[in-house]
């Protein structure tokens, strides 16, 4: 597997070597702008290059990081990461008929995975079909966690470490949108592999659903042959912005096996909101989401495991100079902040009585400056509060952040 992905690499790294220098055998293929664009539209929507007039398009996009952080008070020092590096290639198989991949270098080529990989049928705006490896559309970020449009270096605590993106799943489903006017709305809606048990059997001794993630035969099979269903819908106004909906459940125990019952069917459910507009003449970007996650678990685990779950976030980003910049057309400098929460475990102790804690806020101002849009340098100082599962006083954390994310 690592032998093909790296034939992949090197072959898109060759191609944009000769795309520098022969223009006329290699076209730049801009981002899809017509239209109402939605989150759902994001996989599709990224810049490529196309190969003549081979059907092929590739790209891809990298994060290149640094931070200074101290944890109540003691400074931990300067480290320097690449969290990520993200490789696309789409093809056009015939009329109505596409394929795309996405797949993702992470920590420096530590962990590699297959994000996405999925054919899609287009028989009726209102009606295709989605097969392979697809990402689940729960919440807004899971769909559009691009790097390079992003102003915040650190991905939301609560779109992954309660999601948790990036979330995906062999399965196959329908979707479609209906514009009329100003309005678009659109629907997704998924059968694919689901969660397992280590969301409550895991290192964190707490109900952890990113544990789920480390299980990687679920691109090859059901952990207990249920289904996770995951449906989403949405609507979105040219001047009000994007209201979405979504809903992802299934089950995540081993209930049976060889026929012999051993526990009754444990569900895990999230349900998640999600919004984003641009208020007009100043240019305000607002996004934001937030999730509620559902679990069931057993009587004979402590209340340590949280059986609900919550949190969110919202980000305001606000442009203050677009103009030419140092020689580039178009550029911007924007200011941004981000506010978040995720609240581990939702309750009160059931002898005691008091009120259970875990939980994590965070806030993060920041800078940025976009040459392009493909392009984004940031800066963000970022500071956390996480306390226990009594309430004690805080852990506390303050980074300084500073990273270069960019499609290539």
């Amino acid at each position: 597997m690592k032998k093909i992905l790296l034939i992949i690499f090197t072959l898109m790294v060759c191609s944009v070597t000769l795309a520098q220098r022969d223009s006329s055998l290699f076209k730049r293929i801009a981002v899809d702008t017509a239209g109402l664009l939605m989150n759902m539209d994001a996989v599709y929507s990224r810049p490529a290059v196309q190969i003549g007039k081979i059907p092929v398009n590739v790209g891809g996009y990298v994060e290149l990081n640094s931070a200074y952080v101290s944890r109540d008070g003691i400074a931990e020092g300067l480290s320097f990461q690449i969290p990520r590096l993200t490789l696309f290639i789409s093809s056009s198989i015939r009329d109505r008929i596409k394929f795309l991949t996405e797949i993702e270098f992470e920590e420096g080529g530590k962990e590699i995975s297959i994000e996405f990989a999925s054919v899609d049928i287009e028989l009726h705006p209102l009606l295709n079909i989605r097969g392979g490896i697809v990402m689940n559309p729960i919440g807004s970020f899971n769909q559009n966690h691009d790097g390079p449009k992003w102003e915040f270096i650190d991905r939301p605590l609560s779109a992954t470490t309660i999601i948790p993106a990036t979330w995906s799943n062999v399965g196959a489903g329908i979707y479609g949108k209906l514009a009329k006017g100003d309005w678009v709305w659109a629907y997704e809606l998924y059968a694919t592999n689901g969660f397992d048990d280590k969301i409550i059997n895991n290192s964190q001794n707490r109900t952890w659903m990113p544990a789920s993630k480390d299980n990687r035969e679920r691109f090859t099979e059901s952990f207990n042959g249920v289904p996770l269903i995951t449906g989403k819908t949405a609507i979105r106004n040219v001047g009000l912005g994007e209201l979405g909906i979504s809903w992802m459940g299934g089950v995540y125990n081993m209930f049976r096996s060889e026929g012999i019952k051993l526990d009754k069917k444990r569900s895990v459910d999230f349900v998640a909101l999600d919004y984003n507009t641009k208020i007009p003449f100043i240019k305000t970007y607002i996004n934001a989401e937030w999730v509620w996650a559902f679990v069931d678990i057993p009587d004979t685990y402590t209340e340590q495991f949280g059986n609900r779950q919550q949190g969110g976030f919202i980000d305001i980003v606000q442009p203050l100079v677009k103009k030419r910049l140092l020689g580039w057309n178009g550029a911007s400098i924007n200011l941004a902040v981000r506010a978040e929460y995720a609240d581990y475990n939702v309750g009160y102790f059931r002898q005691a009585g008091g009120r259970i804690y875990d939980e994590v806020v965070a806030v993060v101002p920041g800078i940025s400056f976009r040459p392009s849009g493909q392009t984004v340098f940031r800066i963000n100082y970022r500071r956390e509060w996480q306390r226990d599962l009594l309430g004690n006083p805080p852990a506390k954390l303050a980074a300084i952040q500073i990273g270069l994310s960019t499609y290539f």
